[in-house]
């Protein structure tokens, strides 16, 4: 059996592009562009949490990874570093190699270089903290969202909740197990969107988020998002407004924007649907049906509910 250091040495330990120092002393040396501001983001996956027990080693590889990068898209940042701290409850040769796989394949397609990390023997735990660059002034937040801007809405809304419960269909739990994180669409927002998040918890609870930090609410409408092809409607509503891990951006930006975020929905060819307005007064997000009547919203995912 391999020691940890044996595990570190063939497994991850690559060498770095962008680092003045990655992996193989006590800490890595970093040092962003001229005129860029770093953006630092960290998740953690625990198995039985955010995983199955005995889930394919090499999608959650990817999935750690994913997430990050789902989380600098939101924020328009350029994903250049990451560090991996890994617990395992044994030193599984194969069932490492495949994670490896999975995350250094999501790492090399989007220039992100492993920088440092930890390991040690325990319950299976996988944390990924991420580093990228955004220009001094153009970071994407939460809190810029003004009245009279509409919403937009990346990709499909559903699909990864829907898999938790028929996991038979092929499109939705390759949402669930390998999500596409949306960086190249947070590249592009940049300037043009006024806020943004990823839809990690569910539109609804994310998107309150967006309202509450920026002072606003907001109306949506229901038959506009775009959804998965679920066909119960309970069903549908509660992964659509409610369902988390898509990994989605919802994002606003000022009517203005409407043509030049068609012509990057074209260029990307990534669907991207304005489904809503915001609105001055409470932070509070409406949900209205095809008859504009409202609707009402399950909470979204919470660790300790």
């Amino acid at each position: 059996m391999p020691s940890e250091f044996e595990i570190i040495r063939r497994y991850f330990s690559r060498p770095a592009r962008n680092a003045l120092l990655g992996v193989g002393d006590d800490a890595a040396l970093l040092e962003p562009a001229p005129g860029m501001v770093l953006a630092v983001s960290t998740d953690m996956l625990l198995e039985g949490r955010h995983f199955a027990p005995g889930a394919a080693p090499r999608a959650i590889g990817h999935k750690s990874l994913a997430v990050n990068l789902s989380d600098m898209a939101a924020t328009g940042a350029t994903p250049r570093w990451a560090t991996l701290a890994i617990a395992l409850p044994a030193a599984d040769e194969a069932w490492i190699a495949a994670f490896a796989e999975g995350f250094y394949e999501l790492a090399e397609r989007f220039g992100v270089d492993l920088v440092g990390g930890d390991t040690t023997r325990g319950a299976l735990t996988v944390c990924v903290a991420i580093l990228g660059e955004v220009p001094v002034g153009l970071a994407l937040t939460r809190g810029g969202a003004r009245p009279g801007d509409d919403i937009w809405v990346s990709g499909e809304l559903g699909g990864a909740a829907f898999a938790l419960e028929h996991p038979a269909d092929a499109a939705a739990a390759k949402r669930l197990h390998e999500p596409e994180p949306r960086v190249a669409l947070g590249e592009r927002l940049r300037g043009l969107a006024s806020a943004a998040i990823d839809i990690s918890d569910g539109f609804a609870q994310d998107l309150g988020h967006v309202l509450e930090r920026s002072g606003v609410g907001a109306v949506a409408h229901y038959d506009r998002l775009p959804k998965h092809g679920i066909g119960d409607p309970a069903l549908e509503r509660r992964c659509v407004l409610a369902g988390g891990d898509d990994y989605e951006l919802v994002f606003t930006a000022p009517q203005s924007a409407r043509a030049a975020i068609e012509g990057l929905s074209q260029r990307l060819r990534l669907a991207l649907t304005r489904v809503g307005s915001i609105q001055p007064g409470e932070a509070k997000l409406q949900v209205l049906d095809a008859h504009g009547m409202p609707m009402s919203v399950s909470r979204g995912f919470d660790h300790f509910a």
